[in-house]
């Protein structure tokens, strides 16, 4: 079993605020993205490399409650009032074709939820809280259905990740975790205060996205 890194998760309180906030800062708005009525919630995307970009995302005002904790812990009241300010990378996503083995291995990802968005479905590993753990600094879990990806449809557009950089205070207990998922990226991780830091070149130069 193998993890890769597939891609960001940045919130927003909504869509046409966050896609502003990434214009400014990358020199590029994503792409639209569409809608996940099992959890209520929309999204915008933009590609990072051949298999991986970042997500936008946002609660759909729109769609009706689900019937359980939205993901990512955008119910969360302290969080949207901290997206209410900004929008933040929030946690990461990594890849794998063996997601019931990554469960296995590393019970704290969650629970396995099958989940879709227009041609695209997969199954992803959700805390049945919807909470992240570690702060999100421990990897949301996913598994592609078939050949399709997001990022084989966006735009080539001069956005790359360098480096996901992070740290927390109790790093020691995810370097197990880490490498019972066999992760593979750029990724860094490192004792100290929490942090997580997307380093990307962009149309506006080498960038930090926290």
């Amino acid at each position: 079993m193998r993890c890769e890194l597939d891609h960001l998760v940045v919130a927003c309180k909504d869509l046409d605020q966050g896609a502003a906030w990434l214009a400014d800062r990358l020199g590029i708005a994503p792409q639209p993205g569409g809608k996940h009525v099992l959890m209520g919630t929309h999204n915008r995307l933009l590609r990072l490399g051949p298999d991986s970009f970042l997500e936008l995302i946002a609660i759909d005002p729109e769609a009706p409650p689900p019937a359980r904790p939205r993901w990512f812990a955008l119910d969360s009241s302290d969080l949207q009032a901290r997206l209410a300010e900004s929008p933040q990378l929030l946690t990461w996503v990594v890849r794998t074709d063996k997601i019931v083995e990554a469960v296995t291995r590393v019970p704290e990802v969650g629970q396995v939820v099958a989940a879709s968005r227009g041609a695209y479905s997969w199954r992803i590993t959700i805390p049945e809280d919807g909470s992240l753990q570690f702060g999100g600094l421990l990897p949301i879990v996913i598994q592609w259905d078939g050949e399709a990806h997001p990022a084989h449809a966006l735009d080539v557009n001069g956005c790359e990740l360098l480096e996901l950089s992070l740290a927390h205070p109790m790093s020691a207990g995810l370097v197990p975790m880490f490498r019972a998922l066999r992760i593979a990226g750029p990724v860094d991780l490192k004792p100290g205060p929490k942090e997580m830091v997307a380093r990307m070149r962009t149309p506006k130069g080498d960038v930090e996205l926290s």
